[in-house]
């Protein structure tokens, strides 16, 4: 199952490790990754592979947002089906 991953906020060191080190530990796969830096603005997006995850989609979900809270960015997880489903012309 892929999803999808978004990060956006003030730029600072440190975002993708935190965030790439949170999904190491849950056993969670960087298919694809994207980021820019846009007027000082960190904009990242990422899909994902949860098929050798224990965790739900859910749980990462809050995990997630919780993470961007203490890096005073924020961090949303959808499906890839509903993202692509949102994103369709």
């Amino acid at each position: 199952m892929n999803a999808i991953i978004t990060v956006v906020g003030s730029d600072k060191v440190g975002i993708i490790a935190k965030v790439s080190a949170f999904l190491a530990e849950r056993n969670i796969n960087i298919e694809d990754i994207s980021q820019t830096i846009l007027s000082g603005n960190f904009v990242m997006m990422m899909m994902v592979d949860f098929s050798s995850s224990a965790s739900a989609l859910e749980t990462i979900k809050k995990e997630l947002a919780g993470l961007g809270e203490s890096m005073n960015v924020s961090i949303n997880l959808m499906h890839e089906k509903v993202f692509s489903a949102m994103h369709r012309i």
